[in-house]
């Protein structure tokens, strides 16, 4: 039986493909790219003339079948995104299911991934931390999710687009605090790599103001909820609800108080309904 073979590529400078990675793209029989005219250009950097098929969120279930029965005949497969570690917010893990589900051997070729590199130059506490991915596209859903990680003590990773950072910045200083510690990471390994800390207020100001921290692909990384911190916010959140809910109805009041503190507003509402009770 053939083998699937998870190959991690550069997100910026061609030169941090691994040899083994090299060696492994120019023999394989097949390669299944995110998006084969993307990948071409690194194939014909290192020489490879094998053929691609594309793999994509769009037809994944139907290439991850075929390329199973592929395997299945004795075939190499090779699966790379269109620039990092396969999987890590690319498609791929459909097909890596169904070639362990088919008892094929999956075999990773290590290298590049973006949300690691920002990681370990951030500066922010590593031993534990939370991939997000990509925040939804709307402010709205986006600040309805941030809420949910608001009191997470881990370091908190996000994927973010070029039409999209100065908004995301806006919108995680408003949920997390003005004072939140947090670094952004921007073309890592390319020409105009920056990576910039401070506060995400200071962030959120900085790119506003600075055409050119808007383009290319960034990695946004928030420093963990300090439990002192939240705590205290909880405690003024409470006061101010007590005060306003006399006046208000309980969602609205919960909502006033949780933007006047900063604490989270599900939890004000949660403690609305116990003292009701």
């Amino acid at each position: 039986m053939g083998k699937l073979w998870v190959v991690a590529t550069p997100i910026g400078n061609l030169d941090d493909l691994s040899t083994r990675a090299r060696d492994v793209l120019r023999r394989v029989d097949l390669i299944a790219a995110e998006d084969t005219r993307h990948s071409a250009a690194l194939l014909q950097h290192i020489g490879s003339s094998v053929r691609m098929f594309a793999l994509h969120e769009h037809n994944e279930r139907e290439m991850s079948d075929q390329l199973v029965a592929r395997m299945r005949d004795g075939a190499q497969v090779a699966l790379i995104s269109d620039a990092g570690t396969p999987l890590v917010s690319d498609p791929g893990f459909r097909l890596v299911g169904a070639a362990r589900a088919a008892g094929l051997v999956v075999s990773p070729i290590p290298g590049a991934c973006a949300a690691i590199a920002a990681l370990s130059v951030a500066g922010l506490a590593s031993d534990r931390f939370v991939f997000e991915g990509f925040l939804p596209a709307k402010s709205s859903a986006r600040r309805a999710h941030l809420q949910t990680l608001q009191t997470q003590p881990h370091t908190l990773i996000f994927y973010e687009s070029s039409h999209r950072v100065a908004e995301a910045l806006k919108d995680l200083a408003a949920v997390f605090g003005s004072a939140r510690r947090a670094v952004l990471a921007r073309e890592l390994t390319k020409l105009f790599e920056t990576v910039l800390d401070g506060t995400l207020a200071e962030l959120a100001t900085r790119v506003a103001a600075d055409a050119n921290q808007q383009r290319g692909e960034f990695v946004l990384l928030v420093a963990g909820a300090d439990a002192d911190a939240d705590a205290a916010k909880l405690v003024e959140g409470q006061r101010v609800f007590e005060l306003l809910r006399h006046e208000l109805p309980p969602s609205r009041a919960a909502k006033l108080a949780a933007q006047i503190s900063g604490a989270s507003r599900k939890l004000l509402y949660a403690g609305a309904g116990d003292s009701e009770e």
